[in-house]
Parts: C-alpha cells; sequence; structure tokens
C-alpha cells in the first residue's frame, strides 16, 4: 500500500505562542497541507498553552479546552483545508486533586465543546534533573503511586476517560501498577515509552531495558502505544543539534528499533502513529516525519498499517 493513499489521524499534536514561536492553526494548516498525505483528523494533547489568566489556579486549564474548541470550529469551516484539526481533546487536569477534579473535567468537557477524550498525565520525571531538557518541570517522583493521585484516576476511569501517560522509560514499572490497579482504563502511552538516552542513559546497552519494560507494559491489555516523539535529545539522537534537518534514511534507521519492537509487542490495533509537532520539527518537515513514520513498520499488511496511521487513533479518541 503507498503511504500517500492511507487515512492518517495524527494521534498527538500542540499548538502554542511560545518563547518567540508560533504554530498555530495556520501554521499547522500549511504544514498538512504541503506533506503529501491524507490527514483525516487530528488529536490535540495538552501543552499548557492558552491558559487562563485569572480565576482558581486548578481551573486555569479550561483556557486550553476554549482555545482548541475555537480552532476545532475554525476548521471545521473548510477554509484550511479537508482536515479535522483539533478533532478530539486530551486535556490537562491536577489528578492529584483527586474526586474533586471532577469539577475541572466537568469545565474541560463544556469548554471544549464535547471534545474531551482524555488527560494527559504528565508524571515524567529522574533523579537526574540535567534529564530535563524540554520546557515542563519535572514531577514530583513516585505520583503515579500516590493515593489522591490515583483518586484523580479513578475519576477518568468512571468516566470512560483515557489517561495519556507521558513518563520517562524507567518510570514504566510505575505505569504498569497503574494499569493493573485500574484494568478498565484506557491508557495511552506517549512517545514510546519515553526511552532516555543522555546522562547516565547514555549508553550502548540502553535499549535492552527499556524493551523489558514496554515488553511487561504490553501485558497489560488496556494499554496502547504512540509510535512518534523520538526527535528531541532527551531520546539520545543528534537532531536537535545539526546545522541541517536528517534524511528520511536517517530517520527511519534511528526509528525503526523501537517502533517496530512496539508494533511486535502490542500490535497493530493497540499502537498509532503522532507526529509530536511541533516539537518534532527538529526531525524535518511534517510531511518527511509522516514519510519517515509509515516507513518504520517492517512487513505489516495493509490493514495493520492503516491501524497504525489512523484506525487505533480513531478508535480510542472515538472520532467519528
Amino acid at each position: 500500500m503507498a503511504a500517500p493513499a492511507l487515512s492518517i489521524v495524527d494521534s498527538h499534536h500542540h499548538l502554542w505562542m511560545r518563547d518567540g514561536q508560533r504554530y498555530l492553526l495556520d501554521e499547522f494548516a500549511a504544514d498538512i497541507a504541503d506533506c503529501g498525505h491524507d490527514i483525516a483528523a487530528t488529536v490535540y494533547v495538552e501543552c499548557g498553552a492558552m491558559l487562563r489568566r485569572t480565576g482558581p489556579s486548578h481551573l486555569r486549564c479550561v483556557g486550553e479546552a476554549q482555545f482548541v474548541a475555537g480552532v476545532a470550529a475554525m476548521s471545521e469551516s473548510g477554509l484550511f483545508g479537508p482536515a479535522r484539526i483539533c478533532a478530539a481533546f486530551v486535556g490537562a487536569a491536577d489528578l492529584s486533586l483527586g474526586a474533586e477534579v471532577d469539577e475541572v473535567l466537568d469545565a474541560l468537557h463544556q469548554a471544549s465543546a464535547g471534545r474531551l477524550r482524555g488527560i494527559r498525565g504528565a508524571v515524567a520525571s529522574d533523579p537526574d534533573p540535567a534529564i530535563n531538557v524540554g520546557g515542563r518541570a519535572h514531577a514530583p517522583a513516585g505520583l503515579m503511586r500516590d493515593v489522591r493521585y490515583r483518586a484523580g484516576v479513578a475519576r477518568l476511569a468512571a468516566r470512560g476517560l483515557v489517561y495519556d501517560a507521558w513518563q520517562y522509560h524507567p518510570q514504566l514499572v510505575e505505569l504498569c501498577e497503574l494499569a493493573d490497579a485500574f484494568p478498565t482504563l484506557t491508557i495511552v502511552v506517549n512517545h514510546c515509552g519515553g526511552p532516555l538516552g543522555i546522562g547516565p542513559y547514555r549508553r550502548e546497552d540502553n535499549f535492552a531495558p527499556w524493551r523489558t519494560l514496554v515488553a511487561e507494559l504490553a501485558r497489560r491489555p488496556n494499554v496502547c502505544m504512540k509510535l512518534g516523539g523520538m526527535s528531541r535529545k532527551r531520546c539520545g539522537f543528534d537532531f536537535e543539534d545539526r546545522v541541517s534537518p536528517p534524511s528520511i534514511a536517517e530517520l527511519v534507521q534511528a526509528w525503526q528499533p523501537y517502533m517496530q519492537t512496539c508494533i511486535e509487542l502490542f500490535g497493530a490495533d493497540r499502537c498509532m502513529f503522532e507526529s509530536n509537532f511541533p516539537p518534532d520539527q527538529v526531525a524535518g518537515s511534517y510531511g518527511d516525519v509522516w514519510t519517515a513514520l509509515l516507513r518504520t513498520p517492517a512487513g505489516c499488511s495493509d490493514s495493520q498499517l492503516r491501524a497504525l496511521a489512523g484506525g487505533t487513533a480513531k478508535r480510542v479518541y472515538r472520532i467519528g
């Protein structure tokens, strides 16, 4: 099957204005129009954009839901192309509020005009602070084991919402425990499980411990995996330091061991590709990233490739 013939759901992207960088609907729609692939719909994942400046601190995240609803409404006009941009929304909420997080979930649902599909648990943390090369502060250690945090996660399970999981690969042990504690909760792991390849994790044998943890996680049937988000420095690649972006062949070579492993362990019906734009712009254009992603699977059938490209994301995030 030729890649451009696939109907793609981009399962993970952001829009923002930060640090002098603008990546909003105009820029994203232009990237989609020029990418050479059929992007049918997209899933916006929280990134702290457009938060409310005033009001209770636990509700300032609702500003991002309002922003998403506005972008989606603009996209639905058709003036920005046929793709349904922000067709689904994964928001932010302080799950440590416990059962009180219901107030936030209600507000996110309303403000997003019903597009809320889940909450991202951004709990990435490591004893070495130098590991954090992103823009978000590390979460407290052991948060997924915290009683109040788990009470908040329980509210997601009760509502049929998805838990989008963002942590580093050494924390996958805790994520396995969380998946066991909530067997009816759909968990979608971001960025191939967050493999680290810098600092103490810059070792030739680093792939093996990552694979062991991912294999253990794959034994939980309520867990899915996003394939992407592998361009940043924390993964051990040098894409951010290069004058020119890597070739598509270089991207495939770098990503394939991780993504092929995930596909083999989880199955195509529990994996989905993600662009992770704009952070993954360091790997090249939107079109090049998608071309590389679609070339990483080896030996997949047409039906499996359709699941990876869009079918799994469409089902998990309930995109009609």
